[in-house]
């Protein structure tokens, strides 16, 4: 991304947080609430009313008609994004790849977040800034694989990049304004890196990270839509 200035977003207009519960999606609300740019908030998570679960379609479409009546829609930043949990942790090695778990990977990471994108992306103005964003993870890049491993996560991250890459194309034809992009908030002090940050290795606070997350939405411009870029707005390798 070329820097630039930071471009105005229309007035009066919502933000919509999808994974609002998760550490990086609840700092961006809090840093969102106190942002004079939008004229209201709309956060989704499994505890909220209407509450999403990416395995259900159903849920991500009531969450787009909740949305659709609370006003002009700005900015939609999907938080959400699996890496492990007490069942499930990323592979090592080829000999540990398990097609199920492979498979909800997949269905979490990229599949859940296409169907956002489906629900979400015909709701944004069709004149003036716009923003979708999702969150990717640089390990997803096929270009910047060095150390292999984590072939699930890396997979799905590097399938919701291609999602996003094709919804920016199909978004411009009738949104010329709106910017689709793919995102790597670098290493988080959340629950999901926690056991995986390596000794040296620069963690942000996730309020750190919503701060520069929410100053990268300001910044984009139409030049951006379909792009892969770090916190900084530095493009990353496909």
């Amino acid at each position: 991304m070329a820097a630039h200035e930071a471009e105005d977003w229309p007035a009066g207009g919502i933000a919509v947080v999808f994974g609002a519960g998760g550490g990086i999606g609840s700092a961006v609300l809090r840093r969102l609430e106190a942002n004079a740019d939008f004229a209201g908030i709309v956060a989704f998570s499994r505890s909220t009313e209407p509450a999403i679960d990416l395995l259900s379609e159903d849920s991500l479409a009531a969450a787009a008609r909740f949305t659709a009546t609370k006003g002009e829609i700005r900015l939609v930043f999907d938080a959400t994004g699996f890496l492990h949990d007490e069942g499930q942790r990323p592979e090592k090695s080829w000999r540990e790849l398990d097609p199920a778990a492979m498979a909800r990977a997949f269905a979490l990471n990229a599949i859940g977040p296409a169907l956002i994108m489906k629900h979400m992306l015909p709701l944004l103005p069709r004149t003036g800034k716009a923003v979708f964003a999702t969150l990717s993870a640089r390990v997803g890049s096929i270009g910047d694989n060095q150390l292999g491993g984590w072939y699930g996560y890396r997979a799905s991250k590097a399938a919701l990049n291609q999602l996003l890459r094709t919804a920016a194309i199909e978004c411009r034809r009738t949104r010329p304004e709106a910017i689709c992009v793919a995102l790597h908030p670098g290493t988080v002090e959340t629950g999901l890196s926690a056991p995986f940050a390596r000794s040296g290795l620069a963690v942000q606070s996730p309020d750190d990270c919503a701060a520069r997350l929410v100053s990268l939405f300001g910044q984009l411009g139409p030049q951006d839509n379909g792009a892969f870029l770090d916190y900084a707005g530095a493009a990353i390798p496909w």
